[in-house]
């Protein structure tokens, strides 16, 4: 192949691309943000691919989730809390039930782009260009709002920053201490079911820690019990944004892009011959690689063979997102293939993008039971076919939102004007996130020694 630079992308043909009217104003920014502080070190992202390759090996399993796109309007640290507050409940039940231990990557400071299925909308005769998400342009449908604008960039940039660092305050100033298992729940999921089940889980933790404690095994003599690991992901879409956060790790004399611990391409843009498989080939983060119901399993080999060619476990992630009613067709065949030629891959389901549908009252929702059903088709063909299910990948926010129908809380079609916050897709709440938890744990509970989940009497 030939020889990479974190600027090689640009001679690929380039797909999701911003139409910026001031040429010289987008370099201006980008070679701005190049003199900018890493968000993130090459240290971590190293130390987030050997758990990646523990979760390969079938040791761990991945929890990756987040918000469909951050927005600027609604950057506040309880937004923070919440989201960072339901995957520690969620990665709780997930240890729990598999006996085994979670890798927290959140798609979280710096998941603000999205790609679109068109250059532009039209509502009411009036043709704009498509939001793409905050970084880009705004959502407002005017003319003003949907003009990209490269200060967004910086903007994104310092939102990241500052997001990155309450999330790191909260995994190892004692936020996460498992003794706090009980003041994770949220107050609007309380009285759920879901809700239940955890305080019944939260008790049993309470008692094995007060065991343990006796047994003088305490926080301060097994750091584990106090802090957590917790990484962050987005997608690299904007190339720009990426190339200038990229960096020459001094330790190893590697490339890692700095703007994140794990970045991933999406469907829309896995073209083998284009430019965000040029610019991931590079890089030395840890990378995941949606596979929509369009990838050949060929296809998928050439890729991977182009990401991670030296088979290293834990470099590369693939995230299918088939739908429902079709990931029962698709996983195996990408499977079987991938098997026999002996690439080391994480396995991870994302649940969402194929389940999206517009409801009766026009609103772009997901039913939670598809969302489930894709679930549980994923781990029952890693089941049929002795391969490790590795994690899973889904929007979600720790917000008491009405986007989703359905789940034990039954939200209805009537219910999504209430509470429909986003600016893009659908996402889970807190409810129906920790619904989603427990029927993973029981998928992950025939385990030797995993435990079932039954709610107080």
């Amino acid at each position: 192949m030939t020889t990479w630079t974190p600027a090689s992308w640009r001679t690929k043909p380039v797909q999701q691309v911003p139409d910026y009217p001031d040429a010289a104003k987008l370099a201006a920014v980008e070679a701005r943000l190049k003199s900018y502080p890493p968000l993130v070190f090459a240290g971590e992202a190293r130390n987030l691919t050997a758990a990646l390759a523990e979760v390969s090996e079938g040791k761990a399993f991945l929890l990756q989730g987040g918000d469909c796109a951050e927005s600027f309007a609604e950057f506040h640290p309880d937004n923070i809390r919440d989201t960072f507050r339901v995957l520690l409940q969620m990665a709780v039940v997930l240890t729990f039930g598999g006996s085994m231990p979670v890798v927290k990557v959140g798609r979280i400071a710096g998941q603000f782009a999205k790609p679109r299925s068109a250059p532009t909308e039209t509502v009411d005769g009036v043709e704009l260009p498509s939001y793409r998400g905050d970084i880009v342009n705004g959502p407002d449908f005017t003319a003003d709002a949907r003009v990209p604008d490269p200060e967004r960039l910086q903007q994104a940039y310092l939102q990241s920053a500052a997001t990155l660092n309450l999330l790191r305050a909260f995994a190892q100033g004692g936020y996460a201490d498992l003794h706090n298992v009980h003041r994770w729940n949220l107050g609007f999921i309380d009285k759920s079911p879901a809700g239940e089940k955890y305080k019944a889980l939260a008790d049993r933790i309470s008692e094995t820690l007060g065991f343990m404690e006796a047994c003088g095994i305490t926080p301060d003599s097994t750091p584990q019990l106090r802090t957590t690991d917790f990484y962050t992901s987005h997608e690299a879409l904007l190339l720009g944004y990426e190339q200038a956060m990229t960096r020459v790790d001094s330790t190893s004399g590697d490339w890692y892009d700095t703007s994140a611990h794990m970045l991933w391409i999406g469907d829309r843009t896995r073209q083998l011959d284009g430019a965000h498989i040029e610019f991931a080939r590079g890089i030395r983060n840890p990378i995941g690689l949606k596979c929509g119901p369009s990838l050949k399993a060929d296809d998928l080999l050439r890729l991977i063979d182009a990401l991670n060619p030296q088979n290293q476990p834990g470099r590369l992630t693939l995230i299918g997102r088939f739908g429902a009613d079709h990931a029962a067709e698709h996983w195996p065949k990408l499977i079987r293939s991938v098997a026999r030629e002996g690439r080391n891959v994480v396995w991870s389901c994302d649940p969402m993008h194929g389940n999206t549908i517009k409801s009766s009252s026009g609103y772009k929702t997901r039913p939670v039971d598809r969302i489930l059903k894709e679930v549980q088709t994923f781990f029952a063909v890693h089941r049929a076919e002795g391969t490790h299910p590795g994690g899973v990948h889904f929007e979600m926010t720790g917000r008491d939102v009405t986007e989703c129908i359905g789940g034990a809380i039954n939200v209805t079609d009537a219910d999504l004007s209430s509470r429909y916050d986003t600016a893009c897709d659908p996402r889970l709440n807190a409810s129906q996130v920790l619904e989603l938890g427990f029927l993973i744990a029981e998928s992950l509970k025939d385990r030797a020694g995993a435990p079932r989940f039954q709610a107080a009497e």
